[in-house]
């Protein structure tokens, strides 16, 4: 039963840091848009600086220039 004097006190502090951190990631804005992020996996990249775009054929034929 003695532990629980060490035990009861250290869960408190574990339950108001715990606290903290989320009104700090509240007010800090983590949580303002939750409907984006999932969608920008699907955007394409843009193309590395220095090259441009591959052209598409016109018959789907036509191999690497």
């Amino acid at each position: 039963m003695r532990i629980l004097i060490v035990l009861i006190p250290i869960s408190l502090i574990l339950l108001g840091v715990a606290v903290w951190a989320f009104v700090w990631a509240v007010r800090s804005g983590q949580f303002d848009d939750l409907d984006t992020p999932p969608l920008d996996i699907l955007a394409d990249d843009p193309p590395p600086r220095g090259q441009r775009p591959p052209e598409e054929a016109e018959d789907g034929a036509e191999g690497p220039r």
